[in-house]
């Protein structure tokens, strides 16, 4: 396999059928990763099982499932039971996501999410190895205690053999404890908006703090970048429509103080352009929310343009250190997102 992996994400409000309709073609061009994302929208495991069956040699990943809408025992069976259906093809993509979908759409309360990760992260570990599942954290007591129900509970281990005793996890993460806890002990980190100019501005630190202690048994830090993509002469709407979305998340995606986006804006430099934007878009000036965006932000975080534009894009996110790419196509029919992904697999090399 290519040293750089090509992938393609799958956004929760896309059209499934139309995607899945596609994968064949991304596969027989390269791309070597297809990870579906999910929200308050559909599942992402039911599609990733429909995934398993009609390819064959594409990994496999959840990007992401929120640890708060599922237990950590259901977290590892639902791994074990996607990497079993695609033979060894699994990933699992964790993450908190925010308190606005956790406590307004699950109605569970958003507490404590770097150490609920890490225990699940524990947890899917053990139950992947077989153990019986005994295990006593600050946050999951499994088997329940008794004074807190009927008192039947024992530990149990998963009744299946899973293909694979680890299953790689990667972990979403933005602040800097978080991205510090995802050096230690994921397999692979997914930052959003990686600006690689910036990178080491915003999360350095934080990953040499996070690779100190993390067990040589992970091997390498896998760092995932998720990227819109398009290659082409006329890249104008592309960037357009990519601007848009940046806005909605530095300047909406969470109240005042609470938008982890917007924190990153500003971790890259951007300080009052940050508290701009979010000022707009909040008081419902979209467009000018959008307008607002500094150029290097919204180019700098995606691969849209020329050839030898979208070349210079993928040398910095390479030189940053990020080892997979994992693009959202933008181009319109099936047959151009299939050319420049084949393209964009020959710029990987």
């Amino acid at each position: 396999m290519p040293s750089t992996r090509l992938g393609v994400v799958f956004d929760y409000a896309d059209d499934f059928t139309t995607n899945a309709a596609e994968i064949t073609g991304f596969e027989r061009v390269g791309v070597n990763l297809v990870s579906v994302a999910e929200a308050y929208s559909f599942d992402a495991v039911s599609q990733l099982g429909y995934l398993a069956a009609i390819t064959t040699t594409m990994t496999l990943a959840s990007g992401i499932l929120p640890i708060f809408s599922r237990t950590p025992a259901l977290l590892a069976m639902t791994a074990a039971g996607l990497d079993s259906v695609s033979r060894g093809r699994f990933e699992l993509g964790i993450g908190s996501s925010g308190a606005q979908v956790i406590e307004g759409f699950h109605g569970v309360p958003f507490t404590a999410p770097l150490g609920r990760i890490r225990e699940n992260v524990e947890i899917c570990r053990a139950i992947w190895r077989r153990e019986r599942l005994d295990f006593h954290g600050t946050h999951y007591t499994i088997p329940l205690p008794a004074d807190q129900g009927r008192g039947l509970g024992k530990p149990l281990k998963i009744i299946n053999q899973p293909v694979r005793g680890t299953i790689p996890i990667s972990i979403a993460a933005l602040t800097p404890k978080a991205v510090a806890q995802a050096a230690e002990i994921a397999n692979g980190w997914l930052p959003l908006f990686y600006l690689p100019e910036k990178a080491d501005a915003a999360w350095g630190a934080s990953l040499a703090e996070g690779r100190t202690r993390r067990s040589p048994d992970l091997g390498p830090l896998d760092v995932i970048a998720q990227v819109p993509f398009y290659l082409g002469d006329r890249p104008d709407r592309a960037i357009e429509a990519y601007r848009q979305n940046v806005a909605l998340y530095v300047g909406g995606m969470g109240a005042r103080g609470a938008n982890f986006y917007n924190d990153l804006a500003v971790g890259y430099g951007f300080v009052e352009e940050a508290a701009l934007v979010q000022e707009l878009y909040l008081t419902g000036r979209k467009d000018e929310a959008a307008s607002a965006l500094p150029d290097e932000l919204v180019h700098g975080t995606a691969l849209i343009g020329t050839e030898r534009e979208v070349r210079a894009r993928v040398d910095a996110l390479l030189a940053s250190g990020v080892t997979t790419i994992s693009v959202k196509p933008l181009a319109p029919s099936r047959t151009e997102r299939i050319e420049q992904l084949e393209a964009l697999r020959g710029i990987l090399g």
